[in-house]
């Protein structure tokens, strides 16, 4: 089979598409997937450039979420059969066209949902709605706001927060990303190359701040982020796309009451997967009733890979660029 393979740490340029040992026969608890599509996440690039928090010995193939057909299953897979259409969460070897894991990671997709958005209602799905509802504890009417909030995580919190009764405020960094967030209907959309932000946010919701804030960027942005907060704010830390990671003087959480809190969402993939089921379904019941939906701004073939992984890498993408991965010869 063809996949993605890190030989040694590096640029996304350096991975390489090669022939790759087809995966073990599934054991007892095992389910063997024909993956059609994969989709590309930030964290992607960190764990090829060798400096995510979690990383498999090299070779190995990278890629956290993908959408596949299941081929086999062990003796004792309940949840699963033969033939079943799934989304899969892992903690590498999505960017390969068969890949072998456990039973408790893979969840049957509605039949309404395609191979790609599949893909794409994977990993950035699951951190948002953890990040609200597990971390954040949001409560309907409550104003929050999104950082990254055009990007893959960014974009699945504002959907999911606003069908959950949030007034939603978009931060993003250019006018093309505040008029795609616009397009998506957030409530409000303020720009974090202008500044300061929190005269934006208090133009736009009352000098009372805002509730929630979902953090993908760190830096001056989770700075700027953290003076917006209302009493008895939270601040949900995702992830620190913007390179520095913040340092917080305890004053000011103290002075009004302000929680910060972290997400690593595969920790709940690994230690509560029961809980990461029911997620699961009620992301699937959102997309169902059309709450929320993945926009995907290019599947690109597997053998074109490094133009989706430049797209992510140069932060061009709006909203998600999914992998096909059964097309072998670029188009």
């Amino acid at each position: 089979m063809l996949a993605l393979v890190v030989e040694s740490h590096g640029a996304p340029d350096t991975l390489e598409l090669r022939e790759w040992p087809d995966p073990a026969p599934p054991g007892p608890h095992e389910v063997l997937i024909e993956v059609h599509a994969a989709s590309v996440n930030f964290p992607d690039l960190m764990v090829i450039a060798g400096t995510y928090q979690n990383l498999p010995a090299v070779p190995f193939v990278p890629g956290k979420d993908l959408a596949g057909r299941v081929i086999a299953v062990g003796s004792a897979v309940t949840r699963v059969r033969p033939d079943d259409r799934v989304l899969a969460h892992v903690e590498h070897g999505a960017f390969a066209q068969r890949v072998t894991l456990a039973e408790h990671r893979c969840h049957r997709m509605p039949p309404s949902m395609s191979w790609r958005q599949g893909a794409a209602m994977g990993l950035v799905y699951l951190t948002a709605h953890f990040a609200l509802v597990e971390r954040a504890r949001l409560q309907p009417a409550e104003v929050v706001l999104v950082t990254g909030a055009s990007g893959g995580v960014g974009l699945a919190a504002v959907q999911i927060a606003r069908a959950l009764g949030a007034v939603v405020i978009a931060a993003v960094g250019s006018e093309e990303k505040a008029q795609f967030m616009r397009a998506q209907g957030a409530d409000h959309v303020v720009r974090t190359d202008r500044t300061p932000l929190r005269e934006q946010v208090h133009a736009a919701v009352g000098r009372r701040g805002v509730d929630v804030v979902v953090d993908t960027v760190g830096g001056d942005v989770f700075d700027a982020c953290l003076r917006t907060l209302a009493w008895c704010g939270r601040l949900v830390i995702v992830g620190f796309a913007g390179g520095r990671i913040p340092e917080v003087k305890a004053g000011l959480l103290l002075v009004k009451n302000i929680s910060l809190l972290g997400l690593q969402v595969s920790d709940y993939r690994d230690r509560t997967p029961e809980q990461v089921e029911q997620v699961q379904h009620e992301l699937y019941r959102l997309f169902e009733r059309g709450a929320i939906a993945p926009q995907i701004m290019s599947t690109v073939p597997l053998a074109d890979y490094r133009r989706a992984l430049r797209a992510v890498q140069d932060r061009a993408v709006l909203g998600k660029v999914v992998l096909d991965m059964q097309a072998a010869v670029a188009q």
